[in-house]
């Protein structure tokens, strides 16, 4: 009872490949998209069980998270998203990662890596369509294309873009985005992997699919359940812990740090080893709930560094030991990433992400 834990479920992880790529075309690869640590649920593990359901493409933001895929599952493609530096050119090529040339004195710094290696270095273009982030300008691809080839060194292996907004219900500035995609095209051989949607493109669009779709939050069960979409999937990481201690209290009791709550009757307040450290946001503060013996209790009282405060109710049976839901379902009640997103004012990638990497993990 010292610390929560975390429970992923692989298996419906499988089920939600399987209800994904069942929507597309076979001749589309599914890219899926494990940097943060899998946002949140365990690289290695997530990546081995998607393995085993198909999935030959895996996208991170770091070269140190493509090692430790390459390390498990030594014949997958593995696109490294983030700057590469020229150094790692050695490892990019004995490794068979693949960079992302963010822009032309990054290309040309890779290539003379490659080139002093007596190499060519395989890459993925990145062209920047309105994200503003990483990338060439869209209308600077043809010179710099016209640049690298004629610097030698690399070879234009695939190429990509990055949405910064689909909206079904105004396609607009998805639809600029691609067009200016399609024209970055034309300056790059016909012959290059193309891949252009995240999640919530492929889930509203379709005839951007191209090559291959860039799969993050879906595959980990959010942002896919609205019927309008070609598909639907289910989280499959719950959050845990026991409950450390119950309490009986009288009626006007203060809770926590500063006595922001005071209880209106007399009840009982559980207490739970789980606390920001842990990463249980501290904007759930007298706002949120966890599920304690299959149904809602509220977090009272603020939450502090390594423990929560419910109020379980002057009637209830719950005691020391009992389980608690923070994410995850108990009986006919469920808690989810988003719900708790939406308290905080944030979004479910922030919620799983933010869950301490120390905790451990139970995968089934």
């Amino acid at each position: 009872m010292n610390h929560s834990w975390v429970e992923i479920n692989l298996e419906r992880l499988k089920q939600n490949i399987r209800t994904l790529k069942a929507s597309v075309s076979p001749e589309t690869a599914v890219m899926f998209v494990v940097k943060a640590d899998a946002y949140g649920h365990g690289l290695v593990p997530v990546a081995e069980a998607a393995a085993q359901e198909g999935i030959n493409w895996f996208a991170v933001a770091f070269l140190d998270e493509a090692l430790k895929i390459r390390a498990a599952l030594p014949e997958v493609n593995i696109l490294v998203l983030g700057l590469v530096l020229p150094e790692h050119v050695g490892e990019l090529l004995e490794k068979r990662i693949f960079p992302v040339v963010t822009s032309l004195e990054h290309g040309l710094v890779l290539a003379e890596a490659a080139r002093e290696k007596g190499r060519v270095l395989p890459v993925h273009f990145k062209v920047d369509t309105g994200m503003g982030r990483l990338g060439v300008q869209w209308n600077e691809v043809a010179e710099v294309v016209k640049v690298l080839d004629k610097a030698g060194g690399l070879e234009l292996v695939g190429v990509c873009s990055h949405f910064a907004r689909v909206d079904p219900d105004q396609p607009d500035h998805a639809s600029t985005q691609a067009e200016k995609f399609y024209e970055a095209l034309k300056y790059l051989p016909a012959t290059v992997f193309k891949h252009l949607s995240s999640s919530r493109a492929a889930l509203y669009f379709p005839s951007w699919d191209l090559n291959g779709i860039r799969q993050g939050i879906v595959l980990y069960g959010y942002g896919a359940n609205d019927s309008k979409g070609r598909f639907q999937t289910k989280p499959i990481l719950q959050w845990k812990a026991r409950v450390a201690q119950v309490k009986k209290v009288p009626a006007d009791f203060a809770v926590g740090y500063y006595g922001t709550y005071r209880t209106e009757y007399p009840t009982q307040i559980a207490t739970l080893a789980v606390g920001y450290a842990d990463g249980y946001n501290r904007a759930l503060s007298n706002k949120g709930d966890v599920l304690i013996g299959g149904r809602r209790c509220a977090v009272v009282g603020r939450v502090s560094m390594n423990w929560i405060t419910v109020d379980v109710g002057p009637n209830s049976l719950i005691k020391v030991g009992d389980e608690a839901i923070l994410i995850g379902e108990q009986g006919e009640e469920a808690i989810w990433a988003d719900e708790l997103s939406k308290i905080c004012r944030t979004i479910p990638y922030e919620i799983l992400t933010s869950i301490n990497a120390s905790l451990e993990r139970r995968y089934a």
